[in-house]
């Protein structure tokens, strides 16, 4: 049975006069995927920004693992997100100037692995994702999806036990953003990890197990698809 991973209560955050999040509450379970849908404005890329340390929010908390991240100083959010954390985003964020393995490998040296001992499993979660013989490609040399799938293996080397996908399949077309979902859920919930996607793709949001739905910073809509248990309970 998925065990309660992480626990966001009550939060707010405001910008102005927008309300991006408006006390919103959502649990996430272990071994889970979740997609997080809605327009544009409506909360969800701040959701995800606040549930991985990224923003404080102005009220409310989010407990993971037996921390309060909410309440954590800088440099220890950034630890945790460090080691305990998975980042993909849109456009990659990979570095130009380095090959595919050592984007991979850069994740596990900046938890203090020299670069000697992080190039051997960086080209094997390479490998994992169909990337074997890419190793030494500078990521100009790369398709949109292949740099995904770079991206996928970096965020995935550290152990990461929680994965954030902000729109990872949003430059992609149709053909690549399924193969790249293959890949993202493969290397997370196949591996008994979690998995929360932002997306505006309805595509992707179907192959997660529990879609939540945004609007004017309220979740609106929460979900399960037919043959997902909700570790819940709450019979949605």
């Amino acid at each position: 049975m998925s065990e309660l991973l992480l626990r966001a209560t009550s939060l707010s955050q405001h910008y102005g006069s927008t309300r991006a999040l408006d006390g919103v509450s959502l649990d996430l379970f272990t071994g889970s995927s979740t997609a997080i849908m809605g327009a544009s404005g409506s909360g969800k890329t701040t959701l995800l920004h606040t549930l991985a340390g990224i923003t404080v929010p102005q009220a409310g908390t989010v407990g993971y693992s037996g921390a309060v991240i909410s309440q954590l100083s800088d440099v220890e959010r950034s630890r945790l997100r460090r080691e305990h954390f998975g980042f993909v985003f849109q456009q990659g964020l990979l570095i130009p100037e380095l090959t595919a393995v050592e984007n991979v490998a850069l994740a596990l040296m900046l938890t203090g692995v020299s670069k000697r001992d992080a190039l051997t499993p960086a080209a094997q979660w390479l490998a994992a994702l169909g990337l074997g013989g890419m190793e030494e490609r500078r990521i100009g040399q790369l398709s949109g999806g292949q740099a995904q799938r770079v991206a996928i293996a970096r965020s995935q080397i550290t152990g990461a036990g929680l994965t954030f996908a902000d729109e990872p399949t949003g430059a992609l077309d149709s053909t690549t953003s399924r193969e790249v979902m293959d890949a993202l859920l493969g290397s997370t919930v196949g591996q008994g990890r979690s998995l929360v996607v932002v997306t505006h793709d309805a595509e992707v949001a179907a192959r997660c197990a529990r879609i939540v739905t945004m609007s004017d910073g309220r979740i609106v809509a929460d979900s399960w698809a037919p043959g997902a248990a909700d570790p819940a309970g709450a019979g949605r």
